[in-house]
């Protein structure tokens, strides 16, 4: 079993579980009563998707910011689990229009309709919609990975450094 952040997304405090009930409290987190259409998997801490890449073969993250985020701010760096992050924007930059070609660039990037997906954002926010739009359009196992890549600001309005996969020390590349 992997040791993974509880639901407080402590990141001093851990949990052992397994799978299902990573799953489970993935669930548990959404909306309790969630609008019609807008349903997915569950949100994950971004250590519990670290999980779940590593214990499923077919897992795939997908991190949906812009090619600038990427290359100036960084992306995760899946090496140690023999995978690589599909880097598939949710909106274009720099107008930041919608992504039509979405779903398309999933599935042309071989990811099946069953396959387990993390969305990963900035914050949390933009893999919400993703994950909502890729289950309406049959992707059967999305989540959406909490905190994002940087986490929400500080005090001082800077990201990085209260929560996100940076901030937990998860791999990551830059450049």
């Amino acid at each position: 079993m992997s040791k993974i952040a509880n639901s407080v997304i402590a990141p001093n405090e851990a949990a052992e579980m397994d799978l299902e009930g990573v799953r489970r409290l993935a669930q548990e987190r959404l909306a309790p009563n969630p609008s019609p259409g807008t349903s997915y998997a569950g949100d994950v801490t971004p250590g519990e998707a670290w999980q779940i890449l590593a214990e499923s073969t077919e897992a795939v993250l997908v991190d949906v910011r812009t090619d600038a985020e990427w290359n100036f701010v960084g992306r995760p760096d899946l090496t140690a689990l023999s995978k690589k992050p599909l880097l598939i924007s949710w909106q274009r930059y720099p107008d930041m229009a919608k992504n039509k070609d979405f779903s398309a660039d999933l599935s042309a990037a071989g990811v099946a309709l069953n396959s387990p997906i993390l969305f990963l954002c900035r914050s949390g926010v933009r893999s919400i919609s993703a994950a909502q739009h890729c289950t309406a359009q049959g992707f059967s196992d999305c989540f959406n990975i909490l905190e994002g890549f940087e986490g929400g600001h500080d005090d001082n309005k800077h990201r990085g450094l209260t929560s996100g996969w940076k901030m937990r020390a998860l791999p990551w590349l830059q450049g």
